[in-house]
């Protein structure tokens, strides 16, 4: 959780291990020999990445991070009002929770970290910027730790594929959504090689649906103006 993929300069392709898929006593999760850039958990078929820590916090900061990614476009198209409830899951250094808290005056934004040094790192970026609409949380990987139906948007940015429990994560968002809350995925996207990210830290839209599908939620929205990440909005299934 709270870890962006690799950066793109170190994003080389990697050889694959044989697969070896074992299976524990908890049938959610099976287990292989991982790839080097995985944990060897498998979700629903996907390998679940290795988490970025706190180490790559400048990496998350990077100058570049806007032409590449084009953040504000993302930010911009957010479906806010003023008064909006915003959980920023995974948040790093806060880079996408504090542009929204601007978007969100009479609302609030929830930073949720696993990490200490993150969650330290928020909470100085808050009292530096004199932001009241920002709320540090510290969760766990299997819960954000957040007020039950309390969300209108939950947002994870580069994060999902590093979840160490995903099925777990996602029943918790779901009850921490508002009956009409909405939960976007940000993710770089698996269907374009050309995108020079390691193969573990992309995701398909295909793979998200199906995901995502299993644990309460459907597609709501798919938007394909970003660079080189997939916008999928999902709302709580009927």
């Amino acid at each position: 959780m709270a870890a962006f993929a690799l950066v793109l300069g170190r994003c080389s392709t990697t050889t694959k291990s044989t697969p070896i898929l074992t299976t524990t006593q908890d049938s959610t999760y099976t287990f292989k020999t991982p790839h080097p850039d995985g944990t060897g958990k498998v979700y629903m078929g996907r390998e679940i990445a290795h988490v970025m820590s706190a180490a790559g916090a400048d990496w998350l900061e990077r100058s570049t991070r806007q032409q590449e990614e084009d953040a504000d476009a993302a930010i911009a198209a957010l479906p806010l009002s003023a008064n909006s409830v915003v959980a920023d899951i995974g948040a790093g250094t806060g880079y996408y929770t504090f542009r929204i808290a601007k978007r969100v005056p009479k609302g609030k934004v929830y930073a949720v970290e696993v990490q200490d040094e993150f969650v330290t790192a928020l909470k100085n970026k808050a009292s530096q910027y004199a932001l009241s609409n920002v709320t540090v949380v510290k969760g766990n990987e299997k819960n954000p730790a957040l007020p039950d139906a309390s969300i209108d948007l939950a947002i994870m940015v580069d994060v999902y594929h590093e979840l160490s429990y995903p099925h777990e994560m996602l029943q918790s968002l779901h009850r921490a959504l508002k009956p009409d809350g909405k939960l976007l995925l940000l993710e770089y996207r698996a269907e374009d090689p050309s995108i020079q990210i390691k193969e573990l830290h992309k995701l398909s839209v295909a793979q998200e649906k199906k995901e995502l599908s299993a644990n309460g939620f459907a597609l709501a929205e798919k938007k394909d103006f970003l660079p080189i990440q997939h916008y999928l909005l999902f709302r709580k299934a009927d």
